[in-house]
């Protein structure tokens, strides 16, 4: 069985609702311009699957209200209270399909967990949860539920990482022998005194849990290094440093890795490197070459050969890209598309699975790859493993 009048051919397909429709999303938290928040509704409105309809985007009644005018949803399904949304929602014959959460790190279960239990598809911010417990509890309360479970890692919907994941499986590289990542940024640099109150929460201890670059940006660069690769670390050893200014948490981090197939890999994460504004990068060398992207630049992939010209991949339509990778763009080549359009994608996979779960059918396989509740447990169990290594002294540690 397949999905009523879809072609699963289509190159540009994944932004087509399947069912004929757009789906019915809620939101809770990220109101009043906060910059998660509008990263979720841009990429839900891009990817043409999704409908907001409804929002508790703050506990505070009247910011709550501003948010939803903001965004046009009616007043009578705007909340302050996820809670009594979930409720609501639930009982409606129109009410929302899935919820995204854009909420600081220590809401996330009981929130995820509440619209679970209503039946309600949830796309929830990683890390997902504060503790390995909370988040194993949520992976199996959505299998018990029978709901969707999607979390946000958005950097891998670029459709150059699509590519270096085919180069990769095709054996261009051949056996990979070593991987080096960085997520390199400078808004941390200056003490906790210093930060506003929109990025202050980040270093609080009770709301991020017990890591705070490394949980924020360094489970980013976990996750797109098993994305590109298809490799897992075994164990590591962590090194938290604050590097710019006094802070309950770490600022930076350097994290060895020995992988699954055992070749070393090393993530350098900070928030206090003068002069960087977002540098996620990641270098995948093997036996006969290798891949190098960069975020800022995500629309360029090289490719280096061992005793051969580097070849450089532009996204776009033809021109070498892989059917996986082609999925992914969307306009030509010399017409600019990034992180934007990757939260489109990722909306639009996500698009595709809920859709294809209520029309009970099987999408074909490899179609879409959402990062689900277990690539979320991962990420706490990564960030977890973290902690425990920095807190012995760089002790090995295996996951």
């Amino acid at each position: 069985m397949t999905l009523p009048e879809y072609d699963f051919s289509l190159k540009n397909g994944l932004r087509v609702p399947p069912l004929g429709r757009r789906l019915r999303l809620g939101q809770v938290g990220g109101g009043q311009g906060a910059i998660v928040g509008n990263w979720h509704r841009n990429g839900a409105r891009l990817s043409n699957h999704w409908d907001l309809c409804a929002g508790a985007m703050s506990r505070n009644a009247d910011i709550a209200a501003r948010s939803a005018w903001d965004t046009v949803i009616p007043l009578d399904r705007s909340y302050n209270d996820f809670r009594a949304m979930a409720e609501a929602e639930a009982s409606r014959e129109d009410g929302i399909e899935a919820v995204c959460i854009c909420t600081p790190n220590i809401s996330h279960f009981e929130i995820a967990k509440t619209f679970m239990q209503a039946g309600i598809d949830v796309i929830l911010d990683k890390p997902i949860t504060t503790t390995i417990a909370d988040a194993q509890d949520l992976v199996q309360l959505a299998k018990d539920r029978n709901v969707v479970f999607a979390v946000t890692y958005p950097y891998a919907f670029h459709a150059m990482i699509r590519q270096a994941q085919s180069l990769i499986a095709q054996g261009a590289l051949g056996p990979i022998r070593q991987v080096m990542v960085e997520y390199v940024q400078d808004w941390g640099t200056t003490s906790e005194a210093e930060e506003n109150a929109s990025v202050a929460w980040r270093r609080d201890p009770n709301i991020v849990g017990r890591t705070s670059a490394t949980g924020d940006i360094g489970t980013h660069a976990y996750h797109l290094m098993k994305t590109m690769t298809g490799l897992s670390a075994q164990r590591l050893r962590a090194d938290f440093h604050q590097c710019g200014g006094t802070k309950a948490l770490e600022d930076t981090a350097f994290i060895k890795m020995d992988l699954s197939n055992g070749a070393p890999a090393q993530i350098w994460v900070t928030q206090a490197a003068p002069g960087n504004a977002c540098g996620l990068r990641i270098r995948v060398f093997g036996e006969h070459g290798g891949l190098s992207w960069d975020q800022e630049y995500p629309e360029q992939l090289i490719y280096s050969p061992l005793d051969a010209p580097q070849q450089i991949f532009s996204r776009g339509q033809g021109a070498g890209l892989s059917p996986a990778a082609e999925r992914l763009a969307h306009l030509p080549r010399g017409h600019g598309e990034a992180l934007t359009d990757a939260w489109g994608n990722l909306y639009s996979e996500i698009g595709m699975v809920i859709a294809a779960r209520r029309a009970g059918v099987t999408l074909p396989k490899g179609l879409v790859q959402v990062p689900f509740g277990e690539d979320g447990l991962d990420g706490v169990k990564f960030m977890e493993a973290c902690a425990d290594s920095a807190q012995e002294d760089a002790k090995w540690v295996h996951l």
